[in-house]
């Protein structure tokens, strides 16, 4: 097995998922996945996939990550993750599809309008 690579978007975030034969770990950025992501909601977030389909610790993760906040960067891992182990197996697919791990969240930011304050919010209205 060489290396699989894979893409995931969330928001603005895109990350470029990188899958080998390993011990588990996850390097984002060239970084530890633990100084990336010092949270541990985000970390389980990332490391869902792993655990869904029993495969934790035996693959070894690079991430180039950009774009967005670390929520939304950490669901893109988590979608490149879902969709290099697919490619890998495709057994997995139906596993992870039933928790949503395969679905590209489409929800993106509203943009803002003109003679508007933001996308929804309108300018005090005077009736007098």
């Amino acid at each position: 097995m060489d290396v699989i690579n894979a893409l995931g978007r969330r928001k603005t975030a895109v990350a470029r998922v990188y899958l080998s034969k390993g011990t588990g770990n996850i390097l984002v950025n060239k970084k530890e996945m633990t100084t990336v992501f010092p949270i541990d909601v985000l970390q389980a977030k990332i490391n869902q996939p792993f655990i869904l389909t029993n495969t934790v610790g035996q693959y070894d993760i690079k991430v180039n990550v950009n774009g967005g906040g670390i929520n939304g960067q950490a669901e893109a891992i988590r979608l490149g993750i879902s969709r290099a182990l697919v490619e890998l197996e495709a057994e997995n697919k139906p596993l992870l599809k039933v928790e949503g791990l395969m679905t590209r969240d489409p929800r993106m930011v509203e943009r803002k309008k003109p003679g508007q304050p933001k996308a929804r919010k309108k300018f005090q209205f005077s009736k007098r």
